[in-house]
């Protein structure tokens, strides 16, 4: 149970940052481009699917509620102000979904700034949480030791800064793969330039966690086989920017996606068996064995796949191209 729990955990972990990480990249981008039929192409290519991808996240937070209870409480206790940041931006997009369609036009700006920015703000949140994790958090016998503001450091923000950066290029790949005419020539110049600042921040991070020495650099020389992943990322990235010079809609969205899993391959290869890093195991953390159990029958044997069933419904159902014209969902 343990462990089947733990494999869910990192799969809604994974899902949530891959699905909703592009609907988020497209909010954030949205907020960079004024002209109105681009706006309308952009909302349009998400609307569908941008809801229920957010459902992973509400997953994940039911998995670690009663699946992993010291996990929960100490992330919770050390997160406060980022989670009610994000929390925040997550809310503030999706009223925006709802409501800019029906505000009267000269209002409309109010719910074009609640879309990008509640896209930013939830982006960056994120980042600069697992910013923090990697970093390391003040734990002392399983329980949170540090403040409201033990997470902020400039480690943290590089790291916020990279995921705004990050999934501003998956949400580029999809306008590509979902968009037409000005929105995909748009997004295709935007991937290049997206990419060489996700380099130099990369850069950054590498650079600061060497001369901080933080303890996950010590996982690598332990670890070996962890090369693989950034291998899988690199062949990913050529081909990804092999298929933007070439005009290729579909591989760029792809690639990207195996980008970002490769990371977290990286990140969770690294860590194991902590859940909270170098301080709670997942053996520690687990919840006893009858309720692990109790959570298996409902969740684990039916609502985790229904969630499958639906996400995949979702995108099969609303594949192809979308056009600028106003939604009608």
């Amino acid at each position: 149970m343990i462990t089947f729990w733990a494999c869910a955990l990192a799969l809604s972990v994974l899902l949530y940052v891959l699905l909703d990480g592009f609907d988020l990249g497209v909010g954030i981008l949205y907020g960079f481009d004024r002209d109105e039929a681009r706006r309308q192409a952009m909302q349009s290519a998400i609307a569908p699917i941008w809801d229920g991808n957010e459902t992973w996240l509400v997953a994940t937070g039911v998995i670690l509620w009663g699946g992993f209870p010291i996990v929960y409480a100490t992330l919770l206790s050390a997160f406060y102000l980022p989670l009610l940041v994000m929390l925040a931006g997550l809310i503030l997009r999706g009223a925006a979904f709802e409501y800019r369609d029906k505000a009267a036009p000269r209002g409309r700006w109010i719910w074009d700034a609640a879309f990008a920015g509640g896209s930013l703000l939830a982006a960056f949140a994120q980042g600069v949480t697992v910013g923090a994790l990697v970093e390391g958090l003040p734990v002392q016998n399983g329980v949170y030791v540090g403040n409201a503001l033990s997470w902020l450091s400039p480690f943290s923000v590089l790291c916020g800064v990279g995921l705004v950066l990050g999934y501003s290029l998956i949400g580029a790949c999809w306008l590509i793969r979902k968009c037409e005419g000005e929105v995909r020539e748009l997004a295709y110049r935007l991937v290049p330039r997206l990419s060489v600042a996700i380099i130099a921040v990369l850069v950054a991070v590498f650079v600061y966690a060497l001369a901080q020495h933080l303890r996950v650099m010590d996982r690598w020389v332990e670890r070996p086989y962890l090369l693989v992943f950034p291998l899988v990322a690199l062949v990913a990235a050529v081909v990804l920017g092999v298929g933007v010079r070439h005009r290729r809609d579909q591989p760029p969205f792809y690639m990207a996606i195996l980008v970002f899993a490769a990371a977290f391959g990286t990140l969770a290869a690294s860590f194991w068996p902590y859940m909270v890093p170098f301080s709670i195991t997942i053996a520690e953390a687990a919840a006893p064995h009858s309720s692990l159990a109790f959570m298996f029958w409902g969740a684990g044997l039916f609502v985790l796949p229904l969630m499958f069933v639906y996400s995949a419904v979702s995108y099969v159902v609303f594949r192809g191209k979308v056009s600028s014209a106003p939604r009608s969902y």
